[in-house]
């Protein structure tokens, strides 16, 4: 009685995993049918016709299919690192030149090693023989317990990092993206099916760290201007162009403003108007013996710009540590994130001065949506606030009537316009924006919110669709000629035995590819390589059952009881071997990264399922077969 209660188990179980996996990869066959109806139409208009007709068919079957990985479908794999140096110098205080020099040491050696920033910075510290807590949080604090806090911070930041690049890629629109992180400071990304790479490079490196300056007085910018320059002639580092000249703050002759000024209201609240500059003075580019303004030109009105030839000698002299401390106090010289273009049709970046301390941080942004601006040409992006950055907004709009506020997004300043009024609505806008495209993407960022710390691709591959065809058919190829090969071999040495081997064959490769259409997870290169030993495997298991059955059967037991002892005493060997193997698998998929995932993931399933069908499966068709008098001693070779 138990044992007809078995048996109704054992066929109910193999029938209902057999139907779960042909209605789970029923999605991956519609998919490749309705594509390739879609394909085989020649006229354009037909194919849309198709396709517009079958729309939510064509979307439901793609959603859940089986998706293949970066290298069958192509796209991108990056490997991005957390400057986590940076956040460390972001959380010290009371920095010095001895500071700078340690950190400089320190960033000197991470670019020649993997091992943890934080490590390297107390190795650091304890050579120059100083404690931690002269730079970082408390004074009071051991070494100790501010190591326990930068670890913290530095787990923290790599997990945030890794959450806000998901969120940028998932609101970018790419599917099934793979992103893992790796040590203390990578991230491994991989986005299958991208086509635009330059769009998402800009999208995943952009910091998105948001803030509103005030802008320095025009006087104080041209006085600043040409005291750097002063100091570059006196110390004879003045280059072949540099930053201003001593007639600046002479009134020069004022050409008429060009026309991609930025001109009229704001876009976003009547509020807030945008300052029309002057074009750059020219006539001192006349002059030989001064050539100040080949790189910075300051207008009748004190604005003043560079050229797109100029803009990279700009950003480094403004980075020197002695420029810099020719600034006014709390103030930083920033170039516009687009240039404007002059009369003569020439890219003009904007030169700013501004308070080096954000008046405030896009942390309280709540919203943000691309749009276009009031006239329905430029695009520009409206941001909402909280209740905290409304009430701080409208104070600090109410404090600075008639004052210019830089909008400055990682460092570049995207518009700066006049405060005209009080703005009570915590709404503000980004504009200086060339394409829609853009704008989203600014969006997306900042809806994702600010990166902790900034992010650099340190590794990049692409995978072209044309070499992803290619390995899916050599994939494809390995893959049935192994099965081919095993089937024939069982045939030819196992007899009537060998088709049961092989149906158990055909379900196990079922089983695998329905679990990863099921949980969405992706078909790899490695992944194929994975089933093609799976297939070995549970052929090893079927080979050690028979060869056990053919034994009893040459001690003259009958052949149910031969069948019975042969599962029985193979039972132990093979779960031996599969728990082993699906140990490794685990360990595989725990430490390992990319195709590697890939590889083990389906190992794993692979093994769970050739325990099932070598064991479960081919057992009950023996039972099919003898109840049909369709099995005999000869059956198995």
């Amino acid at each position: 009685m138990s044992s007809m209660k078995n048996k109704r188990f054992n066929l109910l179980l193999i029938a209902l995993v057999t139907l779960v996996a042909v209605w789970s990869l029923w999605p991956t066959w519609s998919d490749y049918s309705l594509s390739r109806q879609l394909n085989s139409y020649r006229s354009a208009q037909d194919s849309l016709k198709y396709a517009l007709s079958h729309r939510e068919e064509l979307e439901n079957a793609r959603k859940k299919s089986l998706k293949l990985g970066l290298d069958l479908r192509g796209g991108m794999h990056l490997v991005m690192e957390v400057d986590q140096i940076d956040l460390f110098e972001q959380k010290a205080w009371n920095k010095d030149a001895k500071f700078t020099e340690i950190m400089n040491s320190v960033r000197a050696k991470a670019a020649k090693s993997d091992a943890s920033v934080l490590e390297l910075i107390v190795a650091e510290f304890k050579i120059e023989n100083i404690r931690l807590s002269r730079y970082f949080y408390d004074i009071r604090n051991s070494d100790r317990e501010i190591i326990s806090k930068l670890e913290k911070e530095s787990d923290d930041a790599l997990s945030r990092a890794k959450e806000i690049i998901r969120n940028r890629i998932d609101q970018y629109g790419v599917a099934e993206p793979v992103i893992t992180t790796q040590g203390s400071r990578k991230i491994i990304i991989e986005l299958p099916g991208i086509s635009d790479q330059n769009r998402v490079r800009n999208l995943l490196k952009g910091t998105a760290k948001l803030e509103f300056r005030l802008l320095r007085d025009p006087e104080v910018l041209v006085r600043t201007l040409d005291r750097i320059n002063t100091y570059l002639v006196q110390n004879g580092t003045a280059p072949p162009a540099v930053v201003s000249d001593s007639s600046v703050s002479k009134p020069v002759s004022a050409a008429q403003p060009h026309p991609g000024a930025p001109a009229g209201a704001a876009p976003a609240v009547s509020s807030v108007a945008p300052s029309v500059p002057a074009a750059p003075a020219t006539a001192a580019t006349q002059n030989a013996a001064k050539p100040l303004y080949n790189v910075v030109g300051v207008s009748e009105n004190g604005n003043a710009y560079t050229s797109e030839q100029s803009k990279e000698f700009v950003l480094s002299l403004l980075k020197r540590s002695d420029i810099q401390a020719l600034l006014p106090l709390d103030t930083e010289l920033l170039l516009a994130a687009k240039p404007d273009v002059g009369p003569s049709g020439e890219k003009l970046y904007s030169v700013y001065l501004v308070k080096k301390s954000p008046e405030l941080t896009g942390g309280v942004i709540t919203e943000a949506k691309a749009t276009f601006g009031s006239q329905g040409v430029q695009p520009e992006v409206t941001m909402s606030m909280n209740s905290e950055g409304t009430s701080k907004w409208a104070r600090i709009t109410g404090a600075n009537i008639g004052k210019r506020i830089a909008i400055v997004l990682d460092g570049a300043v995207y518009s700066a316009p006049v405060v005209q009024s009080k703005i009570p609505g915590g709404n503000s806008v980004i504009n200086g924006i060339e394409s829609l495209e853009e704008a989203k993407d600014l969006e997306i960022v900042l809806k994702a919110g600010a990166l902790p710390a900034p992010v650099r691709i340190i590794e990049e591959r692409t995978v072209g669709p044309s070499l992803g065809a290619d390995y899916i058919r050599a994939g494809m190829l390995s893959l049935s000629w192994s099965f081919l090969a095993v089937s024939v071999f069982m045939l030819l040495y196992y007899k009537k035995a060998g088709i049961a081997a092989d149906i158990a064959l055909v379900l196990n490769i079922l089983i695998v590819l329905s679990v990863l259409a099921g949980f969405s997870a992706s078909l790899s290169l490695p992944g194929i390589a994975g089933i093609v030993l799976t297939i070995g495997m549970a052929v090893d298991a079927n080979v050690l059952i028979y060869e056990r059955i053919r034994e009893e059967l040459d001690a003259s037991k009958g052949l149910t009881s031969s069948i019975e002892l042969g599962y029985d005493r193979a039972f132990s060997s093979i779960l031996d071997s599969h728990v082993t193997t699906m140990v490794a698998a685990f360990l595989l998929y725990t430490y390992g990264i990319g195709p590697i995932q890939g590889f083990a993931l389906t190992l794993m399933i692979g093994t769970a399922a050739s325990l099932f069908t070598s064991i479960v499966v081919t057992k009950e068709i023996f039972s099919f077969l003898m109840g049909k008098n369709l099995l005999s001693e000869k059956s198995f070779g």
